[in-house]
């Protein structure tokens, strides 16, 4: 049975002006992979316990969509803007994970 998967991509903006690009490059991101077969939807989230850390959510309709989109030739370029503020803080600056249960 093909379950809802989450991808989170680890950002950092270590100041208002990096804060400000790292905006700026979500909704160019977003705007790019809207339409994207599979992909449900996003969110740009900030933790209020440390304002220099920042998630990308990704929501998809299950593994295979995500990984078809992953391996396409777009996949790189569509996220091109983003990559710049990958969080080096993290040994791994993503994670990828499928809906075990929801209310």
């Amino acid at each position: 049975m093909a379950r809802e998967v989450r991808v989170l991509v680890y950002q950092a903006a270590h100041d208002d002006e990096q804060l400000e690009a790292v905006r700026q490059a979500y909704h160019l991101v977003s705007k790019r992979l809207a339409g994207v077969e599979g992909m449900l939807g996003n969110e740009l989230l900030r933790s209020p316990l440390d304002p220099t850390a920042l998630v990308v959510v990704s929501r998809w309709a299950d593994l295979a969509a995500f990984r078809r989109w992953e391996e396409s030739a777009e996949h790189r370029e569509d996220t091109a803007p983003l990559r710049p503020y990958r969080d080096t803080r993290l040994a791994v600056p993503f994670g990828i994970y499928e809906v075990e249960a929801a209310y």
